[in-house]
């Protein structure tokens, strides 16, 4: 599927708008960060030379000259064997090299006693530290969060380049779906799939298009995969199993969507089909909300994101300690719901009473997704597995700073 799946142009964003997004050039620094050499502590700007020797025994007392803070006018030179009253931020006086802290001194009326030696650059941050000019301090691919957001503030940058961000069709299929807040007449269900890819969809970062649910008609699948044919990406819900009534895959041949495959070995989600119109993905994922949730997140997802401009779109496993015994069927890769916790310095998983794919409960608090190899038919409490986190990944009712000695 990967291939089909490529970036479809940038645009020009506001920073403010960007979170989310990935980037499409790199970024580079408009100026030194800090823009000048400014002090890290309050206390007093000094020359290192000129409180060599300084401690309790043998303080050195310096008249002070003057003050610096941030954002005050800029401060004169420093005269030799003299102080500046200096805080947090504020720029360094000419002249000065190092910064004593407020503790290590007592001041008397003008001047200050040095009760602590400062060797040169101590407690100063000197101009391009964190970043000189020119420099690279983003690149292509990044995604952009509170940190990227922040550091392209503090350089002045209002607009960068960043992938567009792909709309992607959800299409339902079935007589019995209705919509949310709809009055359900016998034999007829929400169709809770389209809210819960609606809101994957968004994770991801895509936009997503939900359309009416289609009835179990050839022609109305038709004209609904039309229409949504108009998007970047199609994905269907339902109807590609060998039912009766499932009449995706006619439909798509008779609108020329060529199949590339129906039906992936795992558990859930084995009647997944990929297909392409015109080099536009479409992809039908089961009717099942499991099956639907679990396909998407573990097949349809990564190629969102590489669409996305994301250079690392899998999601990376993690090696987890099984809480609970399960007893499958081997033959398929069964991904599983699960609930993760720390204990010590291990993961531990607890797989979901309920794995049926039509149980939406079972999806209810799950932050990991456990990968049960296709050879085992019975995992005893304690096996080693590998999972995905998912979702909200690992909360406490705790704070960690209450284990900390």
């Amino acid at each position: 599927m990967l291939p089909a799946f490529s970036p479809l142009g940038e645009e020009e964003i506001r920073v403010t708008d960007s979170a989310g997004r990935y980037l499409s050039r790199d970024v580079k620094a408009l100026s030194d960060s800090p823009p000048f050499d400014n002090s890290a502590m309050d206390g007093y700007a000094v020359r290192a030379q000129d409180v060599r020797g300084a401690d309790q025994g043998s303080p050195i007392r310096l008249p002070v000259r003057g003050e610096s803070r941030a954002g005050g006018a800029p401060p004169s030179p420093l005269e030799p064997q003299t102080a500046f009253r200096i805080f947090t931020g504020a720029p360094m006086p000419r002249g000065s090299d190092a910064v004593v802290i407020q503790e290590d001194t007592v001041r008397q009326g003008d001047e200050v006693e040095i009760l602590e030696a400062s060797h040169l650059g101590k407690h100063v941050r000197g101009r391009g530290s964190d970043v000189e000019a020119g420099a690279t301090i983003l690149r292509a691919g990044d995604r952009l969060s509170a940190g990227e957001i922040g550091l392209l503030a503090s350089q002045n940058i209002d607009r960068v380049h960043v992938f567009v961000q792909p709309r992607v069709a959800l299409l339902s299929t079935g007589d019995e779906l209705r919509p949310l807040g709809a009055q359900l007449e016998p034999g007829t269900i929400v169709n809770s799939n389209v809210y819960a890819l609606t809101q994957m969809l968004r994770d991801v970062g895509v936009v997503p298009v939900a359309l009416p649910a289609a009835p179990d008609s050839l022609s109305d699948i038709e004209n609904a995969l039309r229409e949504a044919l108009q998007a970047d990406v199609v994905i269907s819900m339902g109807g590609v199993s060998v039912g009766e009534y499932d009449l995706v895959h006619e439909a798509f041949a008779n609108l020329g969507i060529e199949s590339s495959f129906w039906k992936v070995r795992i558990k859930t989600g084995k009647p997944i089909t990929y297909a392409t119109h015109q080099g536009k993905p479409v992809i039908g994922v089961p009717g099942n909300p499991m099956s639907a949730m679990v396909t998407f997140e573990v097949l349809v997802a990564p190629c969102l994101r590489k669409m996305l401009g994301d250079p690392r779109p899998h999601p990376q496993p993690v090696t987890a300690r099984l809480s609970n015994g399960y007893r499958r069927r081997p033959g398929r890769v069964e991904i599983a719901r699960a609930i993760a916790v720390r204990a010590g310095d291990e993961l531990v998983v607890t797989l979901k009473d309920q794995q049926g794919s039509g149980s939406l409960p079972s999806f209810v608090g799950v932050n990991a997704l456990v990968i049960l190899p296709s050879d085992k038919a019975e995992l005893e409490p304690g096996e080693r597995v590998e999972a995905i986190l998912w979702g909200s990944g690992l909360r406490g009712s705790a704070s960690f700073f209450e284990t900390l000695d």
